[in-house]
């Protein structure tokens, strides 16, 4: 997906920008695979329940990368459906596991959009592609670095989100941030030069974190699948319950975010594919 046209999105008569991001759904063509024991389809279907019940008055989606577990058009036409099916604009990044070029073919429905900007009032939300062909850990390339300060420079005097795959920094979980990414500092430093960066947010680790950090928030969301152990030394499954993040965007450049977790919705780690 590398259209980098804009977006304009309509905000609330409240001002405030709704949205809410999901991530790592690992979906398979086979709707009878499994990934470490848990059926994704079903698992992304509760999710997006629970989207329509628990966020009503949502302006948009961000799904940030990993929504296929092996690339295949099938995979990407049931989370088109289940997405297009929640009435709200979708804005999208690819992750280590999906594959682009089937991702831009297959990964379509009359709500999911392209666009790698989306401008709404007061704010900009900037996708950074952070993949690396073949690769488990990810890097943000020059291009998309001149991408990101060309996109900010253009709007100095709106608020900015920055979306990407990959964390932009350390969860403290050394084998999940040993396939992390690749030049965080680089990214840091192009960031904070920017006084109107107010928050970036990523997927990849399957677990939640914020942290505000030089007046920034740096924010992690959990997968709408299977977690991920935090503080783990190699990799460890969690018992936490699929998730996604819901994310406030006021007028003044204050962001209110949370994160919501499935109910009744259990999970032992069993034989099967593992996620990265």
């Amino acid at each position: 997906m590398n259209d980098t046209t804009s977006f304009h999105l309509e905000a609330a008569r409240d001002g405030i920008l709704r949205l809410v991001q999901l991530t790592d759904c690992h979906i398979f063509a086979d709707a009878e695979s499994r990934l470490l024991g848990m059926d994704t389809r079903d698992s992304l279907r509760a999710v997006c329940a629970a989207i329509e019940r628990e966020q009503p008055a949502r302006d948009a989606l961000l799904a940030t990368g990993d929504l296929s577990q092996d690339g295949s058009p099938a995979s990407y036409e049931f989370l088109a459906q289940q997405l297009d099916a929640l009435g709200t604009p979708v804005f999208a990044l690819a992750g280590n596991h999906d594959d682009p070029p089937t991702m831009a073919r297959h990964f379509r429905g009359d709500r999911i959009n392209p666009a790698r900007r989306v401008l709404s009032s007061g704010w900009q939300i900037v996708m950074l592609d952070s993949t690396l062909p073949d690769e488990v850990h990810g890097e943000v390339s020059a291009a998309e670095l001149e991408f990101l300060d060309a996109a900010v420079g253009e709007h100095p005097e709106r608020h900015v989100l920055v979306c990407l795959h990959h964390q932009a920094i350390d969860t403290g979980s050394r084998w999940i941030d040993r396939k992390g990414l690749r030049g965080q500092a680089e990214l840091g430093a192009r960031i904070r030069a920017h006084a109107n960066v107010r928050g970036v947010v990523w997927g990849h680790v399957h677990q939640e974190a914020h942290h505000r950090l030089d007046d920034i928030e740096w924010m992690s969301t959990p997968s709408t699948c299977v977690q991920f152990k935090p503080g783990s030394e190699d990799f460890a499954a969690d018992t936490a319950a699929p998730g996604y993040r819901s994310l406030a965007l006021h007028a003044d450049g204050r962001i209110d975010t949370a994160v919501h977790r499935l109910k009744n919705f259990g999970f032992e780690s069993g034989n099967g594919v593992r996620a990265v």
